[in-house]
């Protein structure tokens, strides 16, 4: 039972990297053509379209509800990105990331059970200074 539930979390883990992988891409296209000083939301629109042209479903401003002390709270939180329902990716337009960036979506990929999420940065100078991997270590149906 353990090695079953090891294999489907690896091939879990290799379907959310190739998907990755392509995000990561259309996301170096569109920093590299206009660059900085859109807004956040054109970014999103963006990168969406450039996501479902490489034949990916994505959910725009998916909300993420809360459980917490045994009410639910679907007003509670707004994913960007959420692409085949495997990969979580949030946007920002800042100069630099700031440490709260990174906490929100860990928060994120907790709350929704995801492996990995991608923090996007279309300020920064370069997509190298803007992208940053975001793994979720804690294990399947963690409640925080």
């Amino acid at each position: 039972m353990v090695r079953a539930k090891t294999q489907s979390r690896e091939g879990a883990g290799a379907h959310v990297e190739r998907i990755a992988s392509i995000a990561v891409d259309c996301g170096f296209k569109i920093h590299e053509r206009p660059g900085p000083g859109l807004l956040e939301s054109v970014y999103e629109a963006v990168l969406a379209q450039g996501l479902v042209g490489n034949g990916l479903s994505v959910e725009r401003q998916k909300p993420i509800p809360i459980r917490f002390d045994g009410i639910l709270l679907n007003e509670g939180f707004r994913a960007d990105l959420l692409v085949e329902g495997a990969l979580l990716i949030e946007l920002k337009c800042t100069e630099r990331f700031a440490p709260v960036h990174g906490k929100q979506l860990l928060t994120y990929l907790r709350l929704m059970d995801l492996l990995l999420g991608l923090l996007m940065n279309f300020g920064t100078a370069t997509f190298r200074e803007g992208i940053k991997r975001v793994v979720n270590g804690r294990g399947a149906h963690s409640p925080w």
